[in-house]
């Protein structure tokens, strides 16, 4: 039975390893909680460890492919936003935490913080006490409902899936194309789609 805590583990590394939009690590996880009749608890513990170590993986190799297909000027925007959000002290934290409760996809969260340079434990403590409420909520109320495992695996792809991950690709977005200094240091909204190399 062992093997299907590691499988937890790696399915949520995987998910939120990858640079784009996924679904959330908590699927993977209810998935197997459901199918395998593991303690709930340890799933959670065991999943919020693999997706913790999923995004901090991300931060460390983002910069590295960001440096290759993104211009430098589009890095050092991103950086320039990143510098702005340790400014804001325990403010940013609670937007972390506040943003890890919310139903949709953290990966535009550490594209910026690994696009900005920003250290990966700045981020992942906020993001860790957000990501195991939430992910608790989600587990658990899975669990009530394991009797209907099959509309759960339909309902992977619903419409609440499709706008979290619509969501996220437009937070994406937002963090590459607009220009943050103009913004931020001139009050003057523009956006550059010249970021490629």
């Amino acid at each position: 039975m062992w093997w299907q805590y590691i499988a937890v583990f790696f399915g949520a590394l995987l998910f939120d390893v990858v640079p784009i939009p996924f679904p959330p690590a908590f699927t993977i996880m209810l998935f197997l909680q459901i199918k395998y009749d593991l303690n709930i608890w340890l799933v959670i513990a065991i999943g919020v460890m693999g997706s913790i170590l999923g995004r901090y993986i991300l931060t460390l190799y983002i910069p590295f492919f960001a440096s290759k297909i993104f211009k430098a000027s589009k890095n050092e925007d991103v950086q320039f936003l990143g510098e702005k959000m340790k400014e804001k002290g325990w403010k940013s934290q609670m937007a972390i935490i506040a943003y890890s409760l919310l139903p949709l996809p953290t990966t535009p969260l550490f594209l910026a913080g690994g696009m900005a340079k920003i250290k990966p434990l700045y981020i992942i403590p906020a993001f860790f006490i957000g990501k195991f409420t939430s992910d608790t909520i989600v587990v658990n109320l899975g669990k009530y409902t394991s009797e209907n495992t099959q509309n759960i695996l339909d309902g992977i792809l619903s419409w609440e899936t499709i706008t979290s991950l619509s969501v996220g690709i437009l937070f994406i977005f937002i963090v590459l194309f607009i220009d943050w200094r103009s913004l931020i240091q001139k009050n003057k909204f523009q956006l550059n789609f010249r970021i490629w190399m």
